[in-house]
């Protein structure tokens, strides 16, 4: 549950809660500025780490929503005395959550939402329905395009489906900064949509299915339109090369880490005003056989 849902679930039930936010996180720490926890008398929604810390500051805070008090603060030290060998130090402050807090949220949230960078996944056979699955948890917007209907079904509720006759036209209606990752029934059609993605040349990451043989059929069928440069910039095989499994599931989880690192690395400093964004590239050419 967002803490957005968890704080409207509370006021409805007339529950008193507590936000807690790192307000600073220097050196090694399990959470970086700007993570937050709602704290309630019998529950929790989101983490500022978990562990010790984390327990102190639930403690803390349901100290707080005895007491009355509105504001608290604290500076945790993460060494030997509470049990964390981080080694870092985190600020954190609580507030008694109330309809300002709420209302403040859910503009954040819109916003955080509206940001998020879109991947558009090609293909509903089983690695594009379980790569769909995998990002579905993450700060992410997941697209899941198909030419036929009956593929789209049973996906989890995060998950966007398209059923699309022509999937290669929504390559040129995704915006700036989109992740395209290409796992078709046909060929053919990896090809079409691939080098569409690539044309455009503001993706933020080109991924195709595929071993060194399929890449390098590619690389001929790029090339045939003087395009062959634009091989360098496409993830063939997709997963990197850390395992030689074919299996669905797992080309899906090595993908979606692919993704992650790609599409939220470099948010870190952004998640400090609970804002993110993306728009840049990521590449392989690391070629791994995966059928």
């Amino acid at each position: 549950m967002s803490i957005v849902a968890a704080l409207s679930t509370a006021f409805a039930a007339e529950e008193p809660s507590v936000f807690v936010t790192i307000t600073r996180a220097l050196g090694s720490t399990p959470r970086e500025t700007g993570a937050v926890m709602l704290v309630t008398p019998s529950a929790l929604a989101g983490t500022i780490g978990g562990g010790r810390l984390e327990f102190d500051a639930i403690e803390r805070a349901r100290a707080m929503l005895v007491s009355g008090e509105t504001e608290a603060a604290m500076d945790v030290p993460l060494g030997p005395a509470i049990g964390q060998c981080c080694g870092g130090r985190v600020e954190l402050s609580l507030r008694l959550a109330d309809e300002v807090l709420l209302s403040e949220l859910k503009t954040l949230e819109a916003r955080e939402e509206a940001a998020r960078p879109l991947v558009l996944i090609f293909g509903a056979g089983h690695t594009g329905r379980a790569l769909a699955a995998a990002l579905a948890p993450l700060p992410l917007r997941v697209r899941l395009v198909d030419s036929r209907p009956e593929t789209l079904a049973g996906l989890p509720e995060a998950v966007e489906t398209v059923a699309a006759a022509l999937p290669e036209a929504e390559v040129a209606a995704a915006p700036a900064g989109t992740a395209f990752v290409v796992m078709t029934h046909a060929h053919s059609l990896d090809f079409l949509i691939a080098a569409a993605a690539l044309a455009r040349g503001d993706a933020a990451y080109v991924g195709l299915i595929g071993s060194a043989t399929k890449r390098e059929r590619f690389r001929r069928y790029l090339a045939e339109d003087g395009r062959d440069a634009d091989i360098a910039r496409l993830t063939l095989p997709i997963g990197g090369a850390a395992l030689h499994d074919k299996r669905p599931a797992v080309i899906a989880a090595l993908t979606a880490a692919e993704l992650a690192v790609c599409l939220l690395s470099d948010q870190q400093e952004k998640l400090i005003d609970r804002f993110a964004g993306r728009n840049g590239r990521c590449h392989s050419a690391e070629v791994r056989s995966t059928g």
